[in-house]
C-alpha cells in the first residue's frame, strides 16, 4: 500500500514536468519566459497575407467597418494585401493575382481566396473538372517498356464554367507563386439581398437560373482542395453564420434587406474561426 501511494505521488510530480517539456520542445510557436511559464505565439503572427475575393472581402463594401482581415490584423499583426472587389467571380482571380505580383512580387507569405457566391447568383454552370481522352504512353512494370493505350484526364480550362474557372485560377497561382501557401475558403451561407428592382437577390434555399443550389458551389471548392493540393477552410460550416434564420440577422448588415454581407459582428465571428483554423497550417515560403 505504501509503495502504491509513493508511485502516485511520483506521478503527480513528474507528469507536469514532462508536459511542460513536450509543450516547449515540440511546438515551434511555444517558448518560455523568465518565470518558466509557457508563452504562445500564433504561427501566422506578423505574416503578410494577400486576400482575394468579392464584396465580403472588399474594403469599400459598407456591410462592416472592420472586415475579417481587419480583425486578423488587430489580433495577429497580419499585414493585409486586399484585392477583393464587390461582385467579382472566380474568373477574376487571375487578375487579382496579377495585381499582387505587380505590386509585391514574391514579397509576401500567403494567399487566401474567399469567392464563389456571385458565381452562384450569376448562374455560372458548375461544369466538370476533367476531360478524358485515349492516349498512348510508354509503360513498363514486370515487362519491357512498351507503348500502351491509356485513358488520360486533362483539367478543363473553361472560363464559362465554375470548375473550369477554378482550374484556370489555381493553375495560374500554382505557376505564379509555387512557393506560397494558398488557402481556399468556402462561400458562407447567404440570405436575401434586396437593394433595388434591378438587384434583388434570392436566398440560398432557391436554385439559381441554371438549376443549381449554393451547396454545389461550396462542394466544388472543397473538391478543388484535393485536385490542386491546397488547404480548404470550410467557412460555410465552421463560421456558424446562418442567415436563413431570423436570429442570425444580427450578424448581417440588415436583417430585413441584406443577409448577404456580414456586419462587424459577423466578420468578427469569421475572423475567430480563421484564427483557430490557421493554427493547423504553415505560413511562408515552402523551400
Amino acid at each position: 500500500m505504501k509503495r502504491m501511494i509513493t508511485l502516485v505521488m511520483m506521478c503527480w510530480i513528474i507528469l507536469p514536468a514532462i508536459s511542460h517539456t513536450i509543450n516547449t520542445a515540440f511546438l515551434p510557436f511555444a517558448s518560455t519566459n523568465t518565470t518558466g511559464a509557457n508563452l504562445f505565439a500564433h504561427p501566422w503572427q506578423g505574416k503578410r497575407v494577400a486576400y482575394f475575393g468579392d464584396s465580403i472581402t472588399d474594403p469599400r463594401n459598407d456591410g462592416s467597418k472592420i472586415k475579417y482581415w481587419g480583425f486578423l490584423e488587430q489580433w495577429l499583426g497580419i499585414t493585409p494585401y486586399v484585392y477583393g472587389v464587390s461582385g467579382r467571380q472566380w474568373n477574376d482571380i487571375p487578375r487579382q493575382a496579377g495585381k499582387l505580383k505587380q505590386e509585391h512580387g514574391d514579397d509576401f507569405d500567403a494567399i487566401m481566396i474567399f469567392i464563389g457566391t456571385n458565381d452562384y447568383n450569376n448562374a455560372v454552370p458548375i461544369g466538370r473538372w476533367y476531360d478524358e481522352r485515349m492516349e498512348q504512353v510508354e509503360y513498363a512494370h514486370r515487362y519491357t517498356k512498351r507503348m500502351e493505350n491509356r485513358m488520360r484526364r486533362v483539367p478543363v480550362m473553361d472560363e464559362n464554367t465554375y470548375r473550369g474557372r477554378i482550374n484556370i485560377a489555381l493553375d495560374t497561382l500554382k505557376k505564379m507563386f509555387p512557393k506560397k501557401q494558398i488557402i481556399l475558403l468556402t462561400p458562407i451561407h447567404r440570405g436575401g439581398f434586396y437593394r433595388s428592382d434591378t438587384n434583388w437577390q434570392i436566398a440560398e434555399d432557391y436554385a439559381n437560373r441554371c438549376g443549381e443550389y449554393l451547396d454545389a458551389y461550396v462542394q466544388s471548392v472543397k473538391e478543388a482542395g484535393n485536385i490542386w493540393a491546397v488547404p480548404v477552410i470550410d467557412m460555410n460550416a465552421l463560421s456558424g453564420l446562418y442567415p436563413m434564420t431570423e436570429a442570425h440577422g444580427q450578424y448581417f448588415k440588415d436583417g430585413k434587406t441584406d443577409r448577404l454581407h456580414p456586419n462587424d459582428e459577423g466578420h468578427k465571428r469569421m475572423a475567430r474561426t480563421l484564427m483557430y483554423q490557421l493554427l493547423t497550417l504553415p505560413c511562408g515560403d515552402f523551400q
